[in-house]
């Protein structure tokens, strides 16, 4: 496993590329992530991997095929607000989104998801079942709360979803459900 330490971030130096031309693949952790809080603190815009989605289920594949673009833009919008206090109302709502996406990407210590959950809360995210400018508070209840929903009122879904590894038309008309659900009894 080699490891390369960077000058500033520079992959682009001799070392480094000739690394990454004879591997399979490569993380690219991020001090400033790591500063901000971000554990494992990996750059999506520079890690690569060439397995890729060949490892992935077909469901997860589905739900997150924008993600890593999605994060890479939501962290370079990031970067360049901090220098602006004026910004449009697209810009705005990238940034909202990526927080959320973020969030949603952080899990506690010791509390795996199971792949179907995982789906379920990725295509919440990336489908726009939940709005970008949901309240940080509500969308902290819908992590800790939908997972319980999705086992209590949706075993079916939750278990083929988990059997299959694939979100089929009728498997997300159940999720769509089971968010909708959700979102009308935690704002009722």
């Amino acid at each position: 496993l080699p490891i390369i330490e960077t000058q500033a971030g520079d992959v682009s130096a001799y070392i480094p590329t000739n690394v990454i031309s004879i591997t399979d693949g490569q993380i690219f952790l991020d001090t400033e992530l790591f500063r901000s809080g971000t554990r494992p603190a990996v750059n999506v815009g520079l890690s690569v991997s060439r397995v890729g989605g060949a490892a992935q289920t077909k469901a997860i594949r589905k739900v997150s095929g924008p993600l890593r673009l999605e994060l890479a833009q939501y962290r370079e919008l990031l970067v360049f607000s901090q220098f602006s206090s004026d910004m449009d109302a697209a810009t705005a709502d990238m940034l909202r989104y990526g927080a959320r996406l973020t969030e949603l990407l952080c899990q506690r210590n010791g509390a795996p998801m199971s792949m179907a959950v995982q789906v379920a809360f990725l295509y919440a995210m990336t489908r726009g079942l939940i709005a970008h400018d949901i309240d940080m508070a509500l969308f902290r209840r819908f992590k800790a709360e939908f997972a319980d929903l999705l086992q209590s009122r949706y075993p079916e879904l939750v278990a083929r979803l988990s059997r299959k590894g694939e979100l089929d038309d009728e498997l997300e008309t159940m999720l769509h459900r089971a968010v909708e659900t959700w979102l009308a009894e935690a704002t009722a």
